[in-house]
């Protein structure tokens, strides 16, 4: 049974939720009961409101193992911790306001010359009703066993339902509110959430520590490259997205960063490069695991392989058959393409049900203890003075055995189907992978053998040794990319105020042209056999190539937009206009007006930049110093515009520059219009 860390709720605090505070963590606790009689159902939903009534069926059918655990005393209580993802129904999307507060924003409204209405800066939940929006639940179930009791035993389920992935931060908050729930009842919601309420604004790809009671949850989470846009749209940094490999190895790269890749396909190690590529092409993978916490455990680690690229495709750590789209899935005839699926499931009915998926996992154990909390407990560094490795033949990779490799032969011959009457650790593709297995790699990691407290220790730095290879893996294949995202700056003497030259457009044929001519380059040569290049192909046609590359792109826009607006806030414009002829002049003047104009319209949008005040002051001075040189009637012409006259009200030392009188500016009294 798994045991709450020290916890006591302050019961001289009069603890009060602030829901908005509050929903940019979670959007409902959920109490659940399993009814004999009336099946799943939802005792307590904390804020009252937040979810649907379809929405309230599939968190509860969701929320409960397909089947009761065995091998389990009489008389026992056995907990277990896993998470699902679901999409959200339409109807209930502004039912709390709250949960979907959010600044809309109307790009037309902003010049198109101008790249700040590309700036990522929301910290809400977006209210798109064009994009789908998931709802993670975060499940705490017991299950106690007890022979008094109707059939034997009771089932209940403590949800923690949020829009974002956070598995690093609501884990072990389960692990806390579960245990304190069975406690001390539905007050544990109202205590919990009012800490949460509590904790600052989540920062992505930040270390953060929040205070729960007198326990404080030390945690990383994912960066804001890694969330889908559905989540809400955070600052994201053009240093901090592949394809540049990251300086700081401690911060997490992509979803599911505590995920436990050693543990969970430790026997199918081999298999990892040929799901790193599946996952990669955005193909449809059914993942069947014995219980709940294993399938999911699997389908966050395959979505954790992929980091730096954010996984594009729809996957669901426990899927049931009560999931709306199930429907849709079952009725595929055979021929017809399967959607882009990642589907965690512990029903052996699915097998039959999906038989167009085109690659089935099996992992786990039947007989593994699943009281034991199925996630690796990250440390904050390295282990020290590991054990020596045991090497490839030690780690029960049987690939090398003949007897193996009969066994192998003998599990593809037969097909997934041979689950239904023993439970096997495999794989079954048709598809064969570019990568080889990197016997480096494996002969790295440590094999301690089944003692516990030691298991966990090895998992720890073997999932280190994974998760670097697989970043250094994905970080080199999309490396060929990087010149489309490559920032240009105004050279020295340049003028920064025209526009910034547009980045390279793509073209799939021209790149795959390149990149044929040049090479993959030493890091995946040495991987990879020679078709490589049908890879790169697959990946163009995939669907997670388009919405890396262009969010990519955006922030590779934003890089540069910065770089020239720098540029312009240190250039001298009495040097750059001083042997510049009249018609360039008025350009120039044009395009400082234009850049003021973007600066105050962006402010009026609630989305200024820090430096606002400063920034403006300078465009203001340039365009006066510009203004002042320009010929009395060209200035006349252009105070007849009021707006741009109340712009020129700022008074500023008359310019002088060689061989040009020197003008100042009066105060024309016009209400002509442009």
């Amino acid at each position: 049974m798994s045991r709450s860390p020290s916890f006591a709720v302050k019961q001289e605090l009069s603890l009060k939720t602030d829901l908005v505070s509050l929903q940019q963590w979670v959007v409902a606790f959920c109490i659940i009961r399993f009814d004999l009689e009336q099946g799943q159902l939802i005792e307590e939903c904390y804020p009252p409101g937040s979810l649907s009534n379809e929405e309230e069926l599939d968190v509860a059918f969701s929320s409960f193992p397909d089947s009761v655990s065995q091998n389990q005393n009489r008389s026992s209580i056995h907990d277990c911790i896993f998470f699902f993802r679901i999409q959200r129904r339409k109807s209930s999307e502004q039912r709390n306001v709250n949960s979907s507060e959010t600044v809309e924003i109307d790009d037309k409204e902003v010049s198109s010359n101008s790249m700040k209405e590309k700036v990522i800066n929301r910290r809400k939940i977006r209210n798109d009703t064009k994009q789908l929006k998931y709802l993670y639940g975060y499940v705490f179930n017991r299950q106690r066993h007890d022979e008094r009791l109707r059939r034997g035993g009771e089932q209940k389920s403590v949800v923690i339902l949020s829009h974002n992935p956070y598995s690093s931060v609501f884990r072990p908050l389960l692990q806390i509110m579960g245990p304190l729930y069975f406690d001390i009842g539905k007050k544990a919601l109202e205590h919990i959430a009012a800490y949460v309420s509590m904790w600052p604004a989540p920062v992505p790809g930040k270390h953060m520590e929040l205070p729960i009671g007198n326990a404080l949850l030390k945690v990383s989470l994912p960066p804001a490259h890694s969330l889908s846009f559905e989540i809400g749209m955070f600052e994201e940094s053009a240093s901090a997205m592949a394809p540049f490999l990251p300086n700081n190895q401690s911060i997490p790269q992509g979803l599911f960063h505590d995920s436990d890749i050693f543990g969970t396909f430790r026997s199918i190690l081999l298999q990892l490069w040929l799901l790193w590529e599946l996952l990669l092409i955005g193909e449809p993978i059914l993942i069947i695991g014995p219980t709940p916490p294993q399938c999911c455990e699997a389908v966050a680690s395959l979505v954790s392989l992929v980091a730096p690229l954010p996984c594009s495709i729809d996957f669901r750590p426990y899927f049931t058959i009560h999931d709306p789209d199930f429907k849709h899935l079952n009725s595929l005839r055979e021929g017809d393409t399967f959607p882009p699926m990642i589907l965690g499931v512990t029903n052996l009915f699915f097998l039959k049900a999906l038989r167009n998926i085109p690659h089935i996992v099996s992992v786990g154990s039947p007989a593994l203890n699943s009281n034991q909390v199925p996630f690796a407990s990250r440390s904050a560094g390295r282990i020290h003075g590991r054990p020596e490795g045991f090497g490839l033949q030690q780690l029960s990779l049987k690939k090398f055995s003949p007897s193996s490799l009969l066994s192998a032969v003998k599990l593809r011959r037969d097909g997934p189907l041979c689950l239904m009457t023993e439970h096997k650790e495999a794989v079954w593709s048709t598809y064969v992978a570019t990568t080889k297995p990197d016997t480096s790699i494996l002969n790295r990691l440590i094999d301690a053998g089944m003692l516990p407290r030691v298991e966990e220790s090895m998992s720890v730095v073997n999932n280190e040794i994974l998760r670097r290879h697989f970043l250094e893996l994905t970080t080199n294949f999309l490396a060929p990319f990087g010149p489309y995202f490559r920032a240009t700056t105004p050279s020295e003497g340049s003028l920064p105020f025209i526009d910034p030259p547009h980045l390279p457009p793509f073209d799939a044929d021209e790149f795959l042209a390149n990149l044929s001519a040049r090479g993959v380059g030493k890091f995946l040569s040495k991987r990879m056999k020679s078709n490589w290049l049908d890879l790169y192909k697959r990946f163009l046609k995939g669907p997670n190539f388009m919405p890396w590359f262009q969010r990519r792109l955006t922030v590779a826009e934003q890089e540069q937009h910065r770089l020239w607006r720098q540029a312009r806030m240190k250039a001298d414009i009495k040097l750059l206009i001083s042997k510049m002829p009249e018609l360039e002049i008025v350009d120039y003047f044009n395009a400082i007006e234009r850049h003021l104009h973007g600066e105050i319209q962006m402010e009026k949008l609630g989305r200024a930049a820090v430096d606002f005040t400063e920034t403006c002051q300078k465009l203001k001075k340039d365009l006066q110093a510009v203004f002042n040189v320009l010929p009395k009637d060209m200035q006349q012409l252009l105070l007849m515009n009021p707006e741009r006259a109340a712009l020129l009200q700022l008074s500023s030392e008359p310019t002088k520059l060689p061989g040009r009188p020197s003008l100042q500016i009066g105060v024309v009294s016009s209400t002509s219009s442009r």
